[in-house]
C-alpha cells in the first residue's frame, strides 16, 4: 500500500462527547464530560468536539462551564457541534446559530447532509436549498470569527450516487472558507471504496480534506488509515471505539498506526506513551469496562500465553509484538495458566520484580496446576496471580488480618431485599467491627470492609471494584456447584482483577474482594502494620486449593 499521497502530519478530532455519547451505555454527566475533555487534551489530540449548544441542558451547561474556566485545555481546540439553519430560514435568525455562537469556542463544527436522496427523502427539501443552507450558516458563523468545518453527512454514499452533486457541496463549502469533513454516516463503506472516492475528490477538491467513518463493517479504522493514504489531512473519531451502533473510529488504534506504521504524526510530540493510560482512564469515567482485546491499548493487547511464546520474547522482546507496547504505554503481559512451565512463571516473576529461587519457581509451578484444577483461572486474575507468586516468597500481607464476617440478607414485607455485613478484624494489634448494609453481599462486605480499613488505610479512598462477574462451574451439581467469582479494580490509573472459587458463592466473592483491596493497597505503597519475615522457606507441603479465603495466598 503506497502512501506517496499521505500527508506528513494529521490533525485528530475527537468527537466522543458528541457522536460517542450515543452509544448504547453510555450516559456522562456534565462533571464526566469535563473530565474526559481533560484526558483527551492530556492525550495532545488537536479538537475535542463538546456537545450540541442549546441540544440539551447538559451539553449548554458543559460549554457554560468550560467558557467560565471549569476547562483549562492545553493545546486541544474545544469545537460546538450544530446544524445548518432550517430550510426556508435565515441563519441571522436560526437558534441553532444563536447557540453555536454564545457556546464561545473559536471552532465549529456543522453537520450537513451531502447525499441527493437524503436531502429530498428526509429533509424534504431541494439539492439548491440544501447548498444555500450551508453557505449561509459558514458565512454566518465566520462572520461571527468561528473557523469552521463542515461534516458532509452521508457523502460517501451521495457520490457514488451524484458524483456531480457531491462536486457542488465540496465547491460550495471551499468557496465561504470551510474545510469539508467526508463521513460515512452509515458505516457502510470498504476500504477500496474509501481510497478512490478520496483520491478523487482530492483531486477536484484541493485543500485540507477530513474524514469520518462508522464501524458497521468493521472497517472503520482501515478506511480512516485508508482516507489518509489518499490525502486526508484530519481525521474523526472516538477514544475506544465509542459511538451509535457498532461505534466510531477507534482513535486509540487509528493514531498507533498512523505514527507507527506510517511515520505520520498526529499527537503532540512526546505524548503517544499516554494513549494506553488515557483510554483507559476515559473508560473508568464513563463506566464501561474496556475490551481486553482492543488493539494497541486493551490489556490482552501483548499478552502471551504460549511457552514456545515467552521463552522467545525472554530472549528478543520484538519476537511476537508487532510494535513496541511500551511506545503505546501497553506493556508485554506473560499470561500464566496450568499449561505454564518453570521458565514462563520465572518471566512472569521477573516482570513482577520478583526474585524467585528454583524452589519457589517449582512452588508456584506446582500451585498453578491444582488451583487451576480445583477452578481457578489465573490468565485473567493478574491481581490473585501476583499475590500467590509473592506468597512463594514468604511475604504474608500485614494490612489487616481477618477474625470473622457475617452476611444476612432479609426479605423485608414490601418484597425488598435489605442485606448487611458485619466484619472483625485486626489491624495491627487493634480489634476493629463495622456493620455496613448494600444492595448485595459483597456491597456490604465491600462496605464494612472500607469503614474497617478507611482510617488506617486513606489509599483505600482511591481504589474502586468496577465490575463483578459470577460462573458456576460444573453445572450439573445444581445449587451446589462450585462458583468462581472476579472482581475488577481500579485506582484510577491501573486496573487489576482478583478470582476467588468456592461452593458457597459468599466465600468465593470474599476471597476475590480481599485480594482486590490488599492488591490496591501494595501497589499504593500502604504501610503495613505487622513485621513481616524477610524470607520464609517455600514449605514442601502444597495447602489443599480449598484452604481458608482470606489467608490462602500467604
Amino acid at each position: 500500500m503506497s502512501a506517496e499521497n499521505a500527508p506528513a502530519s494529521v490533525e485528530i478530532f475527537d468527537t466522543t462527547l458528541r457522536d460517542g455519547s450515543q452509544a448504547e451505555g453510555l450516559s456522562l454527566t456534565v462533571a464526566d464530560k469535563l473530565r474526559v475533555a481533560e484526558q483527551l487534551d492530556r492525550l495532545g489530540l488537536h479538537y475535542i468536539e463538546g456537545g450540541w449548544p442549546g441540544a440539551h441542558p447538559k451539553d449548554k451547561e458543559f460549554f457554560e462551564r468550560a467558557r467560565q474556566g471549569g476547562l483549562a485545555l492545553g493545546s486541544a481546540r474545544l469545537v460546538a457541534f450544530g446544524s445548518t439553519r432550517k430550510a426556508g430560514g435565515r441563519a441571522e435568525t436560526d437558534p441553532v446559530m444563536a447557540d453555536l455562537v454564545e457556546a464561545g469556542t473559536g471552532h465549529v463544527c456543522l453537520v450537513a447532509k451531502a447525499s441527493p436522496w437524503h436531502i429530498t427523502e428526509t429533509l424534504r427539501t431541494t439539492t439548491t436549498e440544501a447548498l444555500d443552507m450551508v453557505a449561509d450558516s459558514v458565512s454566518y458563523l465566520r462572520n461571527h470569527g468561528k473557523t469552521v468545518l463542515v461534516d458532509a453527512e452521508h457523502f460517501f454514499d451521495g457520490y457514488l450516487e451524484d458524483p456531480g452533486f457531491s462536486a457542488d457541496f465540496l465547491r460550495v463549502v471551499r468557496e465561504v472558507g470551510a474545510a469539508p469533513v467526508l463521513c460515512d454516516t452509515n458505516g457502510g463503506m470498504l476500504p477500496h471504496q474509501v481510497r478512490r472516492v478520496v483520491a478523487e475528490v482530492r483531486a477536484m477538491s484541493p485543500g485540507r480534506l477530513g474524514a469520518h467513518f462508522h464501524n458497521d463493517t468493521g472497517c472503520a479504522v482501515a478506511n480512516s488509515v485508508a482516507a489518509v493514504l489518499e490525502g486526508a489531512d484530519h481525521v474523526q473519531g472516538c477514544i475506544n471505539g465509542y459511538g451509535e451502533r457498532t461505534g466510531n473510529a477507534d482513535l486509540t488504534a487509528v493514531v498507533a498506526n498512523l505514527t507507527l506504521k506510517l511515520g505520520i504524526e498526529t499527537l503532540e510530540p512526546g505524548r503517544l506513551h499516554l494513549l494506553t493510560p488515557v483510554a483507559r482512564h476515559i473508560a473508568e469515567i464513563v463506566n464501561l469496562a474496556p475490551d481486553p482485546r482492543q488493539p494497541f491499548v486493551g490489556v490482552s493487547a501483548f499478552a502471551h500465553k504460549a511457552g514456545i511464546h515467552t521463552s522467545a520474547i525472554a530472549r528478543a522482546p520484538r519476537a511476537y509484538s508487532h510494535v513496541d507496547p511500551e511506545a503505546v504505554g501497553n506493556t508485554n503481559r506473560f499470561v500464566l495458566s496450568e499449561m505454564s512451565g518453570r521458565s514462563t512463571v520465572a518471566l512472569k516473576a521477573q516482570q513482577l520484580g520478583l526474585d524467585l529461587t528454583d524452589s519457589e519457581t517449582a512452588f508456584v509451578v506446582t500451585r498453578l496446576k491444582e488451583l487451576e484444577h480445583a477452578g481457578y483461572h489465573f490468565e485473567v486474575a493478574d491481581g490473585s496471580l501476583e499475590l500467590l507468586m509473592r506468597a512463594a516468597t514468604g511475604w504474608k500481607q500485614s494490612f489487616f488480618r481477618l477474625e470473622s464476617h457475617r452476611v444476612v440478607t432479609d426479605l423485608r414485607e414490601d418484597g425488598s431485599f435489605l442485606t448487611e455485613a458485619r466484619i472483625k478484624l485486626f489491624v495491627g494489634d487493634e480489634r476493629i467491627m463495622e456493620v455496613a448494609e448494600g444492595n448485595g453481599p459483597v456491597n456490604a462486605l465491600d462496605a464494612a470492609l472500607r469503614k474497617a480499613l478507611g482510617r488506617s488505610h486513606p489509599e483505600l479512598a482511591r481504589i474502586h471494584l468496577t465490575d463483578f462477574k459470577v460462573r458456576v462451574l460444573e453445572s450439573g451439581t445444581g445449587t451446589a456447584a462450585v462458583t468462581r467469582v472476579l472482581i475488577d479494580s481500579t485506582d484510577g490509573e491501573s486496573t487489576w482483577t482478583t478470582i476467588g472459587v468456592s461452593e458457597n458463592i459468599i466465600e468465593a466473592s470474599w476471597q476475590a474482594l480481599s485480594d482486590s483491596i490488599v492488591y490496591g493497597l501494595l501497589h499504593a505503597g500502604a504501610t503495613e502494620h505487622v513485621p513481616v519475615p524477610e524470607h520464609v522457606p517455600v514449605p514442601e507441603h502444597v495447602p489443599d486449593a480449598q484452604g481458608p479465603g482470606p489467608e490462602r495466598l500467604g
